[in-house]
């Protein structure tokens, strides 16, 4: 391995956004809101080093791109971005297939690295040649980004982005249906702030009742709940595991112990009885030796699937939801059986070729 010598060198922690409501006033510029792992590539000529955000490289992760970054970035540079896997389906992200790319075993990173290749999102211009940017406004940094990239070819993309604010409003409702998250927005005479929240995102939130179906214990003691899993039903009347909800004052943790205690029961009459782990159905007992939850106890105790409780989320992975949900309130007039994915707001289509080959 050389040295590098860059203006700006590695580890720096990115820049990060404050959660709005919605678009703040001003001159802005918008992004969508990749759903991916966070990144700061560094290039000196061969030299790569691929940042995250716990400032750890990811080079032996993700070896197609320290191979892209050779092939497509400037000889000395360094940039900001996301690292996305695009699903099997080719219009929308997958962020359980880019989860699964961090794994020990070489070959199975090298496998991994043909089956569901990486890309790069660039999106902001840390350093170029010997030019340290971040104290240029982000106005300036942005078109020397694209100006940089004009010749790079996928797998390094360079996002899209606008200042207009009607066109914004658009991709914050039509991109969803390709996996982003939302909009980031960016202030165009902002500098580059390294872990600070100089950014904005403005995220979608909705609402969803769910079927409390089983908690678990807090790790401060048996007296409390840690936190309440939920439920929805799917089209066969089955009821899938969606996630859970923890964040409760402590207050709140004990009396809430209390308040299930009718509502225990045994795994014999159970949805999510111990029998059905073998029948494949997603339920909390076979997540149990993901190495994700490594060291976690994921056992918990089961309630008869009677309270409803409305949770505020921001969108769906898959079958579950891809952050933990937030109490909203107790939906006592709510039958549980009514608690369906068809309550569940469906994000239009939308093909990622269009977010990722968005003008430039």
């Amino acid at each position: 391995m050389g040295v590098m010598r860059l203006p700006v060198m590695p580890p720096v922690p990115p820049m990060l956004a404050k959660p709005v409501k919605q678009i703040p006033d001003g001159a802005m510029s918008f992004e969508p809101k990749w759903d991916g792992f966070r990144s700061i590539v560094f290039r000196d000529s061969d030299e790569v080093e691929i940042g995250s955000r716990k400032e750890r490289p990811m080079n032996r992760y993700f070896p197609e791109l320290v191979e892209a970054v050779r092939a497509n970035l400037p000889e000395a540079c360094v940039i900001d971005g996301e690292i996305i896997v695009i699903g099997a389906s080719g219009d929308r992200l997958d962020f359980g297939a880019l989860q699964q790319r961090i794994h020990p075993a070489d070959s199975r990173v090298n496998l991994l690295s043909e089956q569901t290749p990486a890309r790069f999102v660039a999106f902001d211009l840390l350093a170029l040649g010997d030019t340290d940017w971040t104290a240029r406004p982000f106005a300036e940094r942005r078109a020397a980004l694209v100006d940089a990239l004009s010749s790079a070819a996928p797998p390094i993309h360079v996002t899209a982005a606008t200042t207009d604010r009607t066109v914004a409003q658009q991709w914050f409702h039509q991109f969803e249906g390709a996996g982003l998250d939302g909009l980031i927005v960016k202030p165009l005479d902002g500098v580059y702030a390294p872990d600070k929240r100089t950014m904005f995102k403005v995220k979608h939130e909705r609402t969803a009742d769910c079927v409390v179906a089983g908690y678990r214990l807090h790790k401060s003691g048996p007296d409390r709940i840690g936190s309440l899993l939920l439920g929805l039903y799917n089209d066969d009347g089955t009821l899938a595991s969606v996630g859970v909800i923890g964040a409760f004052p402590m207050e709140r943790r004990k009396e809430l112990l209390e308040e299930m205690q009718p509502l225990v029961t045994t795994f014999d009459d159970h949805p999510w009885a111990w029998a059905m782990q073998e029948g494949g159905t997603r339920t909390p007992r076979n997540a149990e030796g993901s190495r994700w939850a490594a060291g976690k106890d994921l056992s918990f105790t089961p309630l008869r699937p009677e309270r409803v409780v409305e949770v505020r989320y921001d969108h769906m992975e898959g079958v579950r939801f891809r952050h933990p949900p937030q109490f909203v309130r107790w939906r006592p007039d709510r039958d549980p059986r009514s608690c369906t994915y068809e309550q569940l707001e469906e994000p239009v289509k939308f093909d990622l070729a269009d977010v990722l080959g968005a003008d430039r």
